[in-house]
């Protein structure tokens, strides 16, 4: 009589999931190795440590969830606070001061740079906010459909910072537009850490902090 194989045993055990139930002895004179210590253990052991394996897994992965929640639940709070700050911004100059003291502050942003251009009459047209921007870096801004993070495009946006221009390693450029999509400025924000802004970052909070500017530069200026 030919042997079975052990993938015909296996196809065997699969099709037949009442074997144990006519044979349950047998469970208690099967023993496998253990993953660890290599000594002979019951099939319940393994079952066991097996569970163990995926609950310690299972563990891990809820911990890692409950810190992405209090992470972006840290994350809301302050662009909830830059909001009110925005809101309650009642020049320019005040809704500029806003941006970089809560980027510069609760986000950590170490360098932070604005530019703005066709915007209002220039009566309010003072500060270095209001520098003059070159067609290409107006183009590079009016192009991007969602913020820019990493080095690229980046030439004129790091002069911007000045002396601590050869420092930075990564930057988020984020464009500002009126509601008919047109780009009237650019928010960039700048670190030494290569891995601050880098180019796969998700940027839904940054959307929403250009947003919250834009809208308040339109609101204060128009």
């Amino acid at each position: 009589m030919t042997a079975m194989t052990a993938e015909q045993v296996a196809g065997f055990l699969k099709d037949h999931p009442e074997f144990f139930d006519q044979y349950a002895d047998l469970l208690a004179l099967i023993t496998i190795p253990d993953p660890h210590s290599g000594r002979a253990i019951s099939i319940t052991e393994r079952q066991l440590f097996t569970l163990r394996e995926k609950v310690r897994s299972l563990e891990t992965k809820m911990s890692e969830l409950i810190s992405f929640g209090e992470e972006n639940d840290a994350i809301s709070d302050k662009v909830h606070a830059l909001s009110l700050a925005l809101i309650s911004a009642l020049g320019v100059a005040a809704v500029t001061r806003a941006v970089y003291s809560h980027l510069g502050g609760a986000f950590a942003v170490p360098h932070v740079a604005l530019r703005i251009w066709d915007l209002g009459d220039g009566s309010e047209a003072s500060g270095v906010e209001f520098d003059p921007v070159t067609d290409a870096a107006m183009a590079f801004a009016s192009g991007l459909t969602r913020p820019s993070c990493g080095l690229s495009g980046t030439h004129e946006a790091l002069a911007w910072f000045g002396a601590a221009a050869p420092s930075l390693r990564s930057l988020a450029q984020v464009p500002l537009h009126h509601a008919s999509g047109t780009c009237f400025g650019l928010l960039v924000m700048g670190s030494e850490d290569q891995h601050r802004f880098y180019p796969e970052l998700g940027t839904l909070y940054i959307e929403r902090i250009g947003a919250m500017v834009s809208n308040a530069l339109l609101r204060v200026m128009l």
